[in-house]
């Protein structure tokens, strides 16, 4: 194939993409299939006594290198037939094509040629490689084109003498297979496992109790049941009352008369259930509680209401019957939090895809249970707000970073820090912190991290690094103020709690002191945990930049779906850059066996080339975006503090990336929404079922149950003290392995009956205070602990800079444990020391 350039800019005249192609069969028509399998590395012209010689054996590939590869696909696209591309016919097929492909610098040196070869030969390795993988890589080019042409007879001496490299692919391709077999194995049982159990439902019923009135109802005996759960449903309170008094209850009774015993007198087993009522008619809350059924005899339930005047309250009542105890379904629960962890950790497939697999793992768990979950009421475990906020805020960051401020911003913070690397990261830190202090943690995630990358590329320094540290001072910073992190904002919105005294500026007062003493340590700590680590690259800017550049052209390669010719040709001609530039870089890892320097000694003298390299792109679009983003922001402030407004921060999101999209007049939509983290959202949306499903399996009412009959062991003199140090340190751990919204949610009303147990009489805010920092700088524990790691990777890895879950817990998991001990200490100094209670 023969593309000219008429009258152009190419000096060479003619450019030459030459395709070996195969015999022609019947699976030789499809899309690039054709192409020659050993593609021959080499730059035609440039380099004819390299490394890379051209084969006689048949036609090679080739397209040139350093040109302007983007005015060939966005200019002459249309002009693109590439008929040779798909043809099935002779060999020697060919056309010619006037278009400016590739143009560059280049042209005056004469023009490079890149191979164009099948897209499934080329691997989506990291690009993230040492130099001598690097020229390994360059170099086995050349050897696989040699040794593929005498496979077929000498098979059985190649396997007796095989290298150890090729024994170790081998040794990878059965892992792998292994893998597959095994995952598509698990998803068959697990989806087999969904399908035999039916939806029973849930079938409420409408009771009207008053002191003089009750109900009870008689219930049939389930031969494979042996839990039973009552829901219940109205003006109800989740946890216990503000303070004991005459609060308006409802009490149910579920009784089984013929319980295992004696054979002449059957003894009866009763539960008891108090419910408090709401003062304030206007909630409707459900709240559930699921009984042991010892035998296969009937129950009763029995349900009636202590009022302090004769009327009548109206509620719901629904029961079902379940097949397993609680132990059975926390021992499943367990296994999968531990499967789903093992996924991430050794990155056995992608997070998101493990989130799914084990979704769907406690879907199979709970049908098997008999509490089957429907379709339609599963979106209710989805938090759609936290998804809106993160797609509207995707939308905003997206359109901000094409006006070029992330770039100037970033020029900025190196001017500020004047060179010196980590007077520039404490400062990025700190700064994080103290704007999720008064930000969602999510949101201000959603703002830094193209920021800082920026400036990491500028200074060539490791994005990876500097990105986990940053992430987890916004988690620390979150836990500082009532609106900071959602588990403050659950526990300053809890109406008992109010009545108790804990009020948004107490709690904010009480919990920056702690905070600002977390910091106090953990600063000293980040400098401690990166002592021997090297911020900047190894390899010269240069080096990393070109790296990079192959890193996102076979990424968007990979994003081209080969649905036509047309596609399929131009992901072609992609993966064939990748090629030419990986052989480039290959040659210029021979030339460059330096390091850099620690610190950037010509700061000065760089600052002056970075400002006119680096500056504000679309300043009209900036003052839109900086507009419409200042709105966002304020109104994120106004929703916490005047009740007049009635905007959540979903919508909040979803309107100020509306009022974005009008105002710069965004035409090709796509290219926004390419922009958006999809990934990051369905794992977000597949992690709120899996915890959602785990809490229905009772594996979070299991550690709070554990948790209180810990804090009743103790001694009463030093009950406090442990019941502090448990709360922490629980919530720590548990906010590390799950989702710290839906603990919180659970714990909060566990802490309350602990606090109004006469048993133990406990103060409720000193436990409010050590779950809410327990549950906070536990998000720092592992990669999913918090909302902002997973935001953070996602964007990161989206830029070609993803750090994985052993990168991000070995700095994580520390910070948080000095971090919940200061906490913790802090705690035990104001509460038990001081008596501030």
């Amino acid at each position: 194939m023969h593309l000219e350039k008429e009258g152009g800019r190419l000096s060479s005249g003619k450019l030459e993409v030459e395709l070996h192609q195969t015999s022609a069969s019947p699976r030789a028509g499809l899309g690039l299939a054709a192409i020659t399998r050993r593609p021959q590395l080499g730059v035609r012209g440039a380099d004819p006594q390299g490394p890379y010689p051209q084969q006689a054996a048949g036609q090679s590939c080739w397209a040139p290198v350093d040109q302007d590869f983007g005015s060939f696909l966005t200019e002459q696209r249309s002009h693109l037939p590439f008929t040779g591309f798909c043809s099935s016919g002779p060999r020697e097929a060919c056309c010619t094509e006037s278009t400016p492909l590739l143009g560059g610098p280049s042209q005056e040196r004469g023009a490079r040629c890149l191979p164009v070869c099948h897209p499934e030969l080329i691997t989506a390795e990291s690009w993230d490689l040492s130099s001598a993988e690097w020229e390994g890589t360059s170099l086995l080019g050349s050897e696989a084109a040699g040794s593929s042409r005498s496979a077929s007879s000498d098979r059985g001496d190649l396997l007796e003498g095989a290298p150890v490299p090729f024994r170790l692919s081998k040794l990878r391709r059965c892992a792998r297979r292994l893998k597959v077999t095994g995952l598509f194995v698990f998803v068959v049982m697990c989806s087999v496992s969904f399908s035999l159990y039916p939806d029973e439902g849930k079938l409420w019923q409408l009771l009207a109790v008053s002191p003089l009135e009750s109900y009870s109802a008689n219930l049939s005996s389930r031969s494979d049941s042996t839990l039973l759960r009552v829901d219940l449903a109205g003006a109800l309170v989740a946890g216990g009352p503000s303070r004991p008094g005459r609060e308006e209850r409802v009490v149910v009774e579920v009784t089984q008369a013929g319980a295992p015993g004696s054979r002449r007198r059957p003894q009866q087993v009763t539960h008891n259930w108090t419910v408090f009522l709401n003062p304030r008619r206007s909630d409707h809350v459900v709240v559930s509680r699921t009984f042991e059924v010892p035998s296969r005899d009937g129950v009763s339930i029995s349900v009636r209401a202590a009022l302090q005047q004769p009327r009548a309250v109206p509620l719901l009542l629904a029961h079902q019957h379940l097949r397993a105890s609680v132990e059975a379904q926390v021992t499943a629960a367990a296994a999968i939090l531990a499967g789903v962890y093992v996924l991430i950790i050794f990155e056995i497939v992608h997070r998101t895809l493990a989130a799914m697999l084990g979704s769907l793992a406690a879907l199979a768990a709970l049908a098997v249970t008999g509490d089957r979950p429907s379709l339609n009421p599963r979106g209710e475990w989805i938090d759609f707000e936290t998804l809106a906020l993160l797609f509207g805020m995707m939308i905003l960051v997206a359109i901000f970073s094409e006006t070029g401020f992330f770039d100037y911003c970033a020029v900025k913070a190196y001017r500020l820090s004047r060179g010196r690397v980590w007077a520039m990261i404490i400062m990025l830190c700190l700064f994080a912190a103290v704007l999720s202090a008064f930000l969602d943690n999510v949101t201000t995630s959603l703002l830094f991290t193209p920021v800082t990358i920026r400036l990491c590329e500028v200074l060539n320094l490791d994005p990876r690094q500097v990105l986990i540290a940053e992430v987890i001072f916004t988690n620390i910073g979150g836990a500082a103020t009532a609106i900071g992190d959602p588990p403050n904002v659950m526990i300053v919105s809890n109406q008992e709690l109010r009545k108790m005294g804990l009020d948004f500026a107490g709690f904010t007062a009480h919990m920056f002191v702690g905070i600002c003493f977390v910091l106090l340590f953990s600063f000293p700590l980040l400098r401690l945990l990166y002592w021997n680590r090297k911020l900047y690259n190894k390899e010269p800017s240069e080096i990393v930049e070109l790296k990079h550049e192959i890193h996102v052209w076979r990424l968007t390669a990979q994003r081209i779906s080969p649905a036509s010719r047309e596609e399929t040709a131009v992901r072609g001609l992609l993966l064939g850059k990748v090629l030419a530039l990986e052989r480039l870089l290959a040659r210029r890892l021979h030339t460059f066996h330096r390091q850099i320097s620690q610190e950037d000694k010509n700061w000065e003298t760089n600052i002056q080339e970075l400002q006119k390299k680096h500056r504000i792109s679309d300043r009209v679009l900036l003052a839109k975006c900086v507009m419409v983003l200042g709105f966002v922001i304020c109104m994120f402030f106004l929703n916490s503090f005047v009740p007049a407004v009635h905007l959540d921060l979903g919508w909040i999101a979803i309107l100020g990336a509306i009022w974005l999209l009008i105002l710069a007049d965004v035409h090709d939509f796509e290219v926004v929404l390419h922009r958006v983290e999809w990934a990051t959202l369905l794992f977000f949306a597949a992690l709120f079922v899996l915890m959602e499903a785990l809490g229905h399996l009772h594996l979070i009412e299991y550690v709070g149950e554990q948790t209180t009959s810990l804090i009743k062991m103790v001694p009463e003199d030093r009950r406090l003290a442990a019941a502090i140090v448990l709360v922490v340190w629980v919530s720590a751990i548990a906010s590390s392995l799950i989702d710290n919204i839906p603990f919180t949610a659970t714990m909060i009303p566990v802490l309350l009956n602990l606090s109004q147990d006469p048993e133990v009489s406990l103060p409720a805010p000193p436990l409010m205070y050590a779950l809410a920092l327990g549950a906070c700088l536990g998000g720092n524990g592992t990669l999913i602990g918090a909302s902002a790691n997973v935001v953070c990777a996602g964007i990161a890895e989206q830029h070609g800079y993803g750090f994985s879950f052993m990168q991000f817990f070995r700095l994580g998991f520390p910070m948080m444990v000095v971090s919940c001990t200061v906490a913790m200490c802090y705690l035990l100094v104001v509460h038990v020391v001081m008596g501030w209670s």
